[in-house]
């Protein structure tokens, strides 16, 4: 069964300093995932993992990983201003965006970043707004169906990412022209995979990428992207992906493919956030009202612009009653928040033990894509972000918004006025 890494004493005794909602990541459980990923790949003495801001930009996040030695996947000029300030810059820095606008390239060209080309229109862009580096990375996209024996993955044809195989091939010729001597190349063909079949399957499309394209062009490879794509096991009855088969396996493709080829050797990146960060966190919610109508509802004071990821995708997230943890799941009821949208539910239909208004409610696995996907609609406000440190004790590493926060933007006017 899905457990929650605080208490209900613990979360009583936060919530005395900083009122519910509030997001607490785990800094154990984080350093424990960068280590045994670190451990899975260390076979690869040029193993690197860069960790997807967009799922977590929190800097004292950020900082943890940054001394476990991952650095930054980014794709925008503000996710490069957050990684710069922390240190970030040259190969520290994986640069991976889509319809980007040229002060975003030339940020990250200033910075030295690794970029990843998304569209073969994009060479003579960056060209003019930044230059092509000696090292840039290209995003593949193989086009059709993925999948695993017949276990269907993803649909790359229809995702907007990428390059197709003749795209690549030109366009590493004209990098090569521009001045490009080493090059990667990147993919990214699912989301959310506990199937540990899912990245050698990958490792070995990418694999046979680059010695065809090798072959093809000549150009020098330095680095295979396994991007992202590794998932967390949302409900109770799934496991976790197996991060060490997973990196013996890709092993076995890099033998198999790279070794005896021209290629020979390669590094290989990661671009992970889900993985690392999604299992801790997680939002605690305290039960304002019940409703007793058609159905039974739970009215929190957490809402879908704190964890918009049920409202938006019907995903799960498995919910703990913090202190009655064994009690029976006696009753069904729909966990609501407040928002003027029949959609701001965290559960449908979720069997749960007997729960009054008071109760402390930890909703698990939010600790990647749910701050970072917070939004104002109703006027409502982020929440405070906690870490719970491996020492014990909690820090404040976000505060939470206020009202003068919200109407921050109209600084330029006199019509509103908030103290």
């Amino acid at each position: 069964m899905k457990e929650a890494f605080i208490t209900k004493e613990q979360a009583e005794e936060i919530s005395r300093k900083y009122p519910t909602p509030f997001y607490i990541y785990s800094e154990a459980g984080i350093r424990s995932a960068v280590r045994g990923l670190k451990k899975a790949f260390s076979w690869n003495p040029g193993f690197r993992e860069y960790f997807a801001v967009k799922a977590c930009p929190n800097p004292f996040l950020i900082k943890i990983l940054q001394e476990e030695g991952c650095g930054t996947d980014c794709s925008s000029y503000t996710e490069l201003m957050l990684s710069e300030s922390l240190g970030f810059h040259g190969q520290d820095i994986m640069f991976s965006s889509n319809a980007t606008p040229a002060a975003d390239f030339e940020y990250a060209r200033k910075l030295d970043a690794i970029i990843n080309l998304d569209d073969f229109t994009h060479i003579d862009f960056l060209a003019q707004h930044g230059g092509i580096p000696e090292e840039i990375c290209l995003r593949y996209n193989p086009g059709g169906k993925f999948g695993v024996g017949n276990r269907f993955m993803g649909n790359p044809g229809d995702a907007k990412y990428g390059m197709m195989p003749e795209q690549m091939v030109e366009g590493i010729r004209k990098l090569m022209k521009m001045g490009a001597k080493r090059f990667g190349i990147h993919a990214f063909l699912a989301s959310n995979m506990i199937d540990k079949d899912y990245y050698p399957a990958l490792a070995a499309v990418l694999f046979k990428e680059a010695v065809r394209l090798q072959k093809e062009t000549g150009a020098v490879f330095s680095f295979v992207n396994l991007s992202g794509g590794i998932g967390i096991p949302y409900l109770p009855d799934e496991q976790p992906a197996d991060i060490d088969y997973i990196g013996r396996h890709v092993e076995q493709a890099y033998r198999e493919i790279i070794v005896p080829s021209p290629i020979g050797s390669l590094d290989i990146k990661t671009e992970l956030g889900r993985y690392i960060t999604g299992p801790y966190g997680i939002l605690v919610t305290r039960v304002l009202h019940e409703k007793n109508t058609y159905k039974h509802y739970l009215g929190t004071d957490a809402c879908a612009a704190n964890l918009m990821r049920p409202a938006m995708y019907g995903a799960y997230h498995h919910i703990v009653v913090l202190g009655k943890e064994h009690e029976p799941c006696v009753k069904t009821y729909d966990v609501t928040g407040g928002l003027c949208e029949n959609n701001d539910k965290f559960a449908v239909d979720r069997r749960l033990p007997e729960t009054v208004p008071g109760d402390l409610l930890a909703i698990l696995d939010a600790g990647a894509h749910g701050f970072a996907m917070g939004y104002n609609y109703n006027g409502k406000l982020r929440s405070a972000e906690l870490l719970l440190k491996e020492d014990g004790s909690v820090q404040m590493i976000r505060r939470a918004e206020t009202p003068k926060d919200y109407f921050a933007t109209f600084d330029f006017s006199d019509i509103i006025k908030v103290d």
